[in-house]
């Protein structure tokens, strides 16, 4: 099966976006439905103690899961990220660390994955589940409000 995405086009994101770019991730590989990135440590990521901070494992699991996504559904898919459920199970003081993320359901509406993180020694770092949300295209943010009658919240249009 083709991947609705290059590794140029992932790259592109990774370094263009501000919520991306500011980690520093690298590409490592990507296949159907997966995506794994090189994380390289930077002072910026540390807590007192010179531990890795818990929102950097988190952001990256985050991203991972996404790109992940795209390689299925293309990089204009709007999908967004509704729940995430963190386990830290080792620490990585001041190293560069790995994150692997996989699609495990692709439904209509949402995505459940998983994603982990490893040293490159291979000792796992933290385990997370993830749930995406797909939007139709009439609830894209970029798409017009229909105009008449206000809708309620929680409704569709």
């Amino acid at each position: 099966m083709a991947l609705a995405v290059t590794e140029r086009e992932l790259q592109r994101l990774l370094s263009e976006y501000p919520f991306t770019s500011i980690y520093g991730f690298q590409l490592h590989a990507i296949a159907d439905g997966q995506c794994t990135l090189d994380v390289p440590f930077q002072t910026a990521f540390e807590r007192p103690g010179g531990l890795v901070s818990g929102p950097v494992f988190m952001a990256a699991a985050d991203v991972a899961m996404w790109l992940a996504l795209l390689t299925r559904l293309g990089p204009a898919d709007g999908s967004v990220t509704v729940e995430m459920k963190t386990n830290f199970l080792s620490a990585a003081k001041q190293e560069d660390f790995r994150c692997s993320a996989k699609i495990l359901k692709l439904g209509k509406r949402l995505v459940y994955g998983v994603a982990e993180c490893v040293s490159t020694e291979g000792t796992l770092l933290t385990h997370h589940t993830l749930t995406y949300f797909r939007p139709d295209s009439s609830q894209q943010p970029d798409a017009p409000q229909s105009a008449g009658k206000p809708r309620k919240p929680g409704r569709p249009s």
